[in-house]
């Protein structure tokens, strides 16, 4: 049981394999899966589409039908998370923990959407797990449709704009660097990584205040 996790795992992060296994098709349904489905949370989101970018300016994919597809995919993603929290918001915080469902992410998205309020649908974009759950927490804290769709499209196109561009500007600037492809994927997680430690850091003084005025 161990073994097959493992393995499904490894194949999951191997966005290499990913892209040049099932190209622009399958990146858009993982870019879907992540942001409209909350199985979808340990996706690797940011290191696809930067990767995903690489390889459109070495030309194994098409760019503009790259960023076209992503955005639309990444928008739609959310819409359905949206709707599922709207529908089933309180069935979510009563649900039974699972390994593809944790309510710590759960809870740490409904932090993050207290804090930040309509922003958190761009926001979020950059920030793991959270892009997966947050939606779901604005449909179930009502948001209005028409306010979440504003907000989710303007996270959405700058969320793509910035990993995809990111990643093919490196291609064309950086000679072969396919070669150094791994270490570009470690920089985008661990930076992807940055506004969880934020976040803890700030969660850590706050509760040190909160001790020092009791």
């Amino acid at each position: 049981m161990l073994e097959s996790i493992t393995s499904i795992l490894h194949a999951v992060y191997d966005v290499e394999g990913i892209i040049a296994w099932g190209g622009l098709l399958l990146v858009c349904a993982i870019i879907f899966a992540e942001t409209g489905l909350f199985l979808g949370f340990f996706l690797p989101g940011d290191s696809l589409l930067v990767t995903a970018g690489v390889f459109a300016a070495a030309g194994y994919l098409n760019l503009w039908w790259l960023l076209l597809f992503a955005m639309l995919c990444a928008i739609a993603g959310n819409q359905l998370n949206y709707y599922i929290g709207h529908k089933a918001g309180k069935f979510l915080y009563s649900r039974k923990e699972s390994f593809f469902f944790h309510r710590r992410h759960l809870e740490k998205a409904q932090g993050f959407y207290d804090r930040h309020g309509p922003k958190t649908i761009v926001l979020c974009r950059f920030v793991p797990i959270v892009r997966t759950f947050a939606p779901a927490i604005a449909g179930a804290a009502g948001m209005r449709h028409a306010v979440f769709t504003a907000y989710n499209v303007i996270g959405g196109v700058l969320w793509v704009l910035l990993t995809v561009l990111g990643g093919y500007f490196l291609g064309r600037i950086i000679p072969n660097i396919g070669e150094y492809i791994h270490i570009v994927i470690a920089v985008v997680v661990v930076v992807s990584f940055v506004p969880f430690l934020i976040e803890y850091y700030r969660a850590r003084r706050k509760a040190v205040k909160s001790g020092d005025s009791d």
